[in-house]
């Protein structure tokens, strides 16, 4: 059974950094997408930053757009979301996705990632 697994995330201060990691694991896992998705209390879940693993294209929230960067290392099963200047705003719970080639939705999700970022 694969998994995705999630780390980095904790508290911080506003203006702070913190890097996120996800590791797809336990499988061989057939990937189109990866996504970073966050869902803070009240809201519902959104898609911050995503990466095409074949070529890299990249898309990003507007809110998070010049702050946030996705990456992903192919050889690892690994993708990365690099949060600088963050705000206290971007508290949320933090959750990668996968989304498998000849799908039009993300099909496995990680336990999420909580991130606080304190004023």
């Amino acid at each position: 059974q694969g998994q995705l697994v999630e780390s980095g995330g904790g508290l911080v201060q506003a203006g702070d950094s913190m890097r996120l990691s996800c590791a797809a694991s336990g499988r061989t896992f057939s990937i189109n997408v990866m996504g970073w998705f966050r869902q803070a209390p009240g809201k519902e879940r959104a898609l911050v930053a995503r990466i095409t693993w074949d070529d890299g294209e990249t898309y990003y929230a507007d809110s998070v757009k010049g702050r946030f960067t996705i990456s992903r290392d192919t050889s690892k099963n690994t993708v990365y979301l690099q949060m600088n200047s963050l705000k206290p705003e971007d508290t949320a719970v933090y959750y990668c996705a996968v989304k498998p080639p000849g799908t039009v939705k993300y099909d496995y999700w990680g336990q999420g990632t909580q991130v606080t970022v304190s004023s």
